[in-house]
């Protein structure tokens, strides 16, 4: 499975970016989808995970009720749609996939994007 990542920018604190994560593979579709963030001196942090029907979702409690993920397996493109940006969550975001049932270790996704840069700054 090979990951894409798109939408990253710079956005004044209360705005919003979406980003796509868009997966190639035969069986992409069949995955586990999870976003995560790094910041600079910081360890990787889970943000958000999809099950691979879109069904079920789970966020950490400091994007809840601001982010949203979803997923479209028609264009095996799943998005992280970020409301009410603050300038902690300034990080390079990444998506990555597992075939394992919703899980937010990292250590439990084989495939990940390159990463795209968010900063929320004024």
């Amino acid at each position: 499975v090979h990951l894409v990542e798109s939408g990253g920018g710079v956005v004044q604190p209360g705005g919003s970016l979406r980003l796509s994560c868009a997966a190639s593979g035969r069986t992409a579709r069949s995955y586990t989808t999870g976003w995560f963030r790094q910041a600079p001196g910081t360890e990787r942090e889970f943000v958000t995970a999809i099950s691979w029907s879109g069904v079920s979702t789970y966020y950490a409690d400091s994007v809840k009720g601001r982010f949203t993920i979803s997923r479209d397996n028609a264009k095996n493109t799943v998005y992280l749609q970020m409301n009410s940006l603050k300038p902690e969550d300034t990080a390079v975001y990444y998506c990555a996939a597992t075939n394992r049932i919703l899980t937010t270790a990292a250590d439990q996704y084989a495939y990940w994007g390159q990463g795209t840069q968010v900063t929320v700054s004024s």
